[in-house]
């Protein structure tokens, strides 16, 4: 069973510190900020990958799974980052990418130079299907001039891999195992529940195609196996599975202990409740209701199945949750800090993304020349074909682009937020003056992460507790119960500026307030919260 008084430190090693000026961050940038990690008290770190890449995808195409690219150091530096995190308490945790790789690797070189046996390792059709790729425009591409098509769900650079072939897997099984042995503690599985597809692959209008190769009950064999040849033999690995468009039944069977697949699976429906019609590249204000109806959905629904969320807002491929759900020009800390309770407190293993824990926020580009991220660049021409003027597009971008959390990590008020004394890969924010670690350290977002995962390490209840809807009617308070041997954790989070009064349960009436944002927080009654504010109530021995 994995610890569940962990949490996970998510870092883009591009982005968070670099130390060669080169402008790209590298792993002695981790090395040297592990001690800052420390004390915030985290347990495992995330990172993306750093393997050899063109770097078509940010280091999601990738070309040598068991190498280090030259950018981000060597092996050396690998294997001394997992040595000085140990003496630090903390471990690492790995992008694993094997739904596709890049067209650049041996394995698709070696298919396309005519190689039947490295043909095999990936999907070619005589005849494409109808299939959207998440990045625009069809998912599959001409296979050299053989007449043969390729499956390619993200970019044209990325092949989607065969798990029917049994050699497929035993490779993919052998670059798990590879850094297993090197120390790795936990791995990331990159859409994991895509790996499954039809044999007989066939089309499917329905929602660009998804439903034909997301979440296929093969999915969960090939997990199985993935689990016992490799990381299924040390009980204390973490895992994660990444789920696009996926479901509670599903996570649930991903998830639970007894199916030996993964620790924990990730989703991301309740960061589409800014979507208009469920379309990305739109602008709208998020639905509050829906997002209190999916943390209910998924709370209860797993707490009951026995599965584990990974809980989050924030990520590499996200826009910083802060300017989406917050008032950030008049109430950022209260923002951030309801943010942080809302997840922390609740049942699954929180992860926090770099930045987060000081309240960074999208960088606020000037033009589309400070955009490097494929799907932008990809989204924007898109909807200029469409019809949109510059400045509509361009608008959209700034709010919905993944490069607004991928920007430098901000460590100072100097040149660049300190993240290097070259030109970085991608501007800097235009908030690193104000908001930076060396100014928030002694603020009130950092210290009050502090507190919550000390919590969660100090109190069963939050680690362990079930998870019970309450208030579902409110059309501003997210709040939720947690229950274990006789205690009770009531958590209550204003996901809004307007002040709200609640009838507090009598049980809570006489409780202890565990932690909030604000100071002199009364429990009787009722309980009146303040702009984004954030309460929790403990009640029992």
């Amino acid at each position: 069973m994995i610890d569940k008084t962990k949490v996970v430190y998510q870092i883009y090693p591009k982005s968070y510190k670099d130390t060669t000026g080169n402008g790209v961050g590298d792993l002695r940038g981790i090395i040297e900020k592990l001690p800052y990690l420390a004390e915030l008290g985290i347990d495992m770190i995330w990172l993306n990958p750093f393997y050899p890449s063109p770097q078509r995808d940010n280091g999601y195409d990738v070309s040598d799974y068991t190498a280090v690219n030259p950018d981000f150091g060597t092996m050396a530096d690998f294997e001394e980052m997992i040595a000085v995190g140990k003496e630090h308490g903390i471990d690492f945790m790995l992008d694993m990418v094997l739904n596709h790789c890049s067209t650049e690797h041996e394995w698709f070189q070696k298919a396309l130079a005519g190689d039947s046996f490295y043909q095999d390792f990936f999907i070619l059709r005589d005849e494409p299907t109808d299939w959207v790729s998440k990045f625009g425009g069809n998912a599959w591409a001409p296979f050299g001039d053989t007449g043969k098509y390729y499956l390619h769900l993200f970019d044209v650079t990325q092949a989607d891999l065969n798990w029917r072939n049994p050699t497929v897997r035993e490779e993919l099984f052998k670059v798990v195992n590879f850094w297993k042995e090197k120390g790795v503690k936990g791995f990331r599985f990159d859409v994991i529940n895509l790996i499954g597809k039809d044999e007989v692959l066939e089309d499917c209008p329905i929602n660009d195609g998804k439903p034909a190769y997301t979440d296929r009950p093969i999915n969960h064999d090939y997990l199985h196996m993935l689990n016992q040849a490799s990381f299924g033999q040390d009980p204390s690995f973490m895992t994660v599975g990444e789920m696009s468009a996926t479901t509670v039944e599903n996570c649930i069977l991903y998830t639970a202990p007894e199916r030996e697949e993964l620790s924990m699976a990730f989703n991301f429906h309740h960061l589409k409740v800014d979507y208009e019609n469920g379309q990305k590249w739109t602008i709208k204000d998020f639905d509050f209701e829906e997002l209190r109806s999916l943390f209910h959905t998924w709370g209860e629904g797993m707490s009951e199945g026995n599965g584990w969320n990974a809980l989050f807002y924030n990520n590499h491929d996200q826009p910083r949750a802060l300017n989406r759900f917050v008032d950030v020009k008049n109430f950022r800390e209260e923002g951030a800090t309801m943010l942080a309770s809302s997840i922390h407190l609740s049942r699954g293993t929180p992860y926090i993304y770099m930045g987060e824990e000081i309240g960074m926020l999208d960088p606020d580009f000037e033009s589309m020349a400070d955009y490097v991220d494929v799907e932008s660049l990809n989204a924007y021409q898109i909807m200029l074909d469409e019809g949109k003027t510059p400045e509509e597009a361009f608008k959209i971008i700034t709010v919905k682009s993944r490069d607004n959390s991928r920007i430098p990590m901000q460590w100072d008020a100097s040149e660049n937020a300190g993240f290097t004394t070259g030109t970085p890969w991608l501007k800097a924010g235009k908030s690193y003056q104000q908001i930076n670690v060396e100014a928030e350290k002694n603020g009130k977002i950092f210290p009050f992460y502090k507190e919550l995962i000390r919590l969660r390490k100090e109190l069963p209840i939050i680690a362990e507790g079930d998870y019970k809807a309450v208030y579902k009617d409110s059309n501003q308070v997210y709040a939720f119960e947690r229950n274990w041997q006789g205690q009770k954790l009531l958590v209550l989070n204003n996901f809004y500026a307007d002040e709200v009064t609640l009838d507090l349960p009598e049980v809570y009436q006489s409780g202890n307030v565990l932690i909030s944002n604000y100071d002199d927080v009364k429990v009787g009654e009722k309980i009146t919260l303040k702009a984004y504010q954030t309460v929790a109530v403990l009640v029992g021995d």
